[in-house]
């Protein structure tokens, strides 16, 4: 496995790659089922404008977004592509065994050779009371990351060395390559494990801004060449929006404050309208929540977008951006994703 699977080719006039983050957003008055097909419809369109990768994020206990199986999303948008990367940003490995990780995306690389990206993280990704449902057992230690990312490499590359107790386990299927694996973070812990064993690194922009450029300094400042990586390679996720108007913009984007604000505030529940973010009756509190949450989307039209975009590539020096565009409407989301496309040329 080489750093052609990791690192993307920018398209048009682009100076990185694009790519999507897809959360299969729940809308108010719409279902889980129309949410997936929406983001089927969304990968086949991304690949046609000229996106790089799509990743389906992990998240359970909410219904607002219908990704809590990422392999299985990416199977079946995988199915429906044919050639746009598919991965997971992320599987939230505390959750589950390394085994059945291995397995599944083992499964995924068969299916679909070369085209797939294996994402970890380290949060849970929901409440603890779910969390421990989902692991059966309230002991699990999020510090206990890296001997479980081990494992698992070790189950990818069958490179348990003789005695191991998994030694003569072999994850099934398997092959003589594997996906590539990236780490995701929101802090500095993934950025120095993912330095320091040569991999890739995500950085989750949208929702830790404040963190994003000591975490990639910590991660260029500890990385060591590796079998995968010659050089540091990081991308951020940013979340955007592009609309006729900068106004019209704004009124997309308020119900993802919103909702933003309900699941901060233990209330997660089915993505907001517009006239919901709207009526909303904010405290003075939560009216700084959302102007603080709005400050790290870039919405606008599709030049502001762009010159957005590229202040905080040239800031941050992310080698790629990877764009999430939470609305409630599926027809603004996909005319945003093309818009953005098309102002870089890339269409």
């Amino acid at each position: 496995m080489g750093m052609d699977n990791i690192r993307g080719v920018p398209r048009g006039s682009a100076e990185v790659p694009l790519s999507i983050l897809e959360l299969a957003t729940v809308s108010e008055g719409s279902s889980p089922s129309e949410s997936l097909r929406e983001a089927t419809e969304l990968a086949r369109r991304a690949e046609e404008w000229g996106y790089h990768r799509i990743w389906v994020a992990e998240h359970h206990g909410m219904p607002g977004i219908a990704s809590s199986s990422p392999a299985v999303v990416i199977a079946h948008l995988a199915a429906a592509t044919n050639s746009i990367r598919l991965g997971s940003g992320g599987v939230m490995l505390p959750n589950h065994a390394p085994l059945v990780i291995a397995e599944q995306f083992g499964t995924l690389h068969a299916l679909h050779p070369d085209r797939i990206d294996l994402g970890l993280g380290r949060a849970p990704g929901t409440d603890m009371a779910t969390a421990n449902a989902l692991r059966r057992s309230a002991e699990v230690d999020p510090d206990d990351f890296p001997q479980a990312l081990a494992e698992l490499t070790g189950f990818l590359d069958g490179s348990f060395p003789a005695g191991h107790p998994y030694s003569k386990i072999q994850a099934v299927p398997a092959s003589d390559t594997r996906p590539p694996i990236w780490l995701l973070g929101s802090s500095g812990f993934s950025a120095q494990l993912a330095g320091l064993l040569g991999l890739p690194f995500a950085f989750a922009h949208h929702f830790s801004a404040g963190n994003t450029e000591p975490a990639l300094d910590l991660y260029r400042s500890t990385f060591q060449p590796s079998e995968v990586l010659d050089e540091p390679y990081c991308l951020i996720g940013v979340s955007a929006l592009a609309a006729d108007t900068e106004e019209e913009a704004l009124r997309q984007a308020m119900p993802g404050a919103l909702s933003w604000l309900r699941l901060r505030s233990g209330r997660p529940g089915r993505f907001p309208t517009p006239e919901e973010a709207a009526d909303y009756p904010y405290s003075p509190i939560e009216t700084e929540f959302v102007r603080d949450r709005l400050s790290n989307v870039v919405y606008g039209d599709a030049d502001g977008v762009r010159s957005g975009l590229e202040e905080l590539r040239k800031r941050t020096g992310a080698h790629e951006l990877m764009i999430t565009t939470m609305v409630h409407s599926a027809a603004e989301r996909r005319r945003s994703y093309e818009l953005i496309a098309k102002a870089y040329g890339m269409a």
